[in-house]
């Protein structure tokens, strides 16, 4: 038989444990170029800029009918 606990965990102490498990939401910063929200330090995906250079081509979109 393995470890036991020798007394039960209070709720309020596993709450304090477990607040740590919540995700994130990620912070989207506007593009300079085209002013859409996009990950900062990352290259644009409208766009395909970074610090207002242009460093991927980006295809446009074609219209669904």
């Amino acid at each position: 038989m393995g470890a036991l606990p020798k007394q039960r965990i209070s709720r309020m102490r596993q709450g304090k444990r477990r607040s740590q498990l919540h995700l994130l939401v990620s912070k989207l910063t506007p593009c300079p170029q085209c002013h859409t929200p996009r990950l900062p330090h990352h290259v644009c995906p409208v766009c395909g800029t970074y610090n207002g250079v242009t460093v991927i081509e980006v295809e446009p979109e074609k219209k669904k009918q």
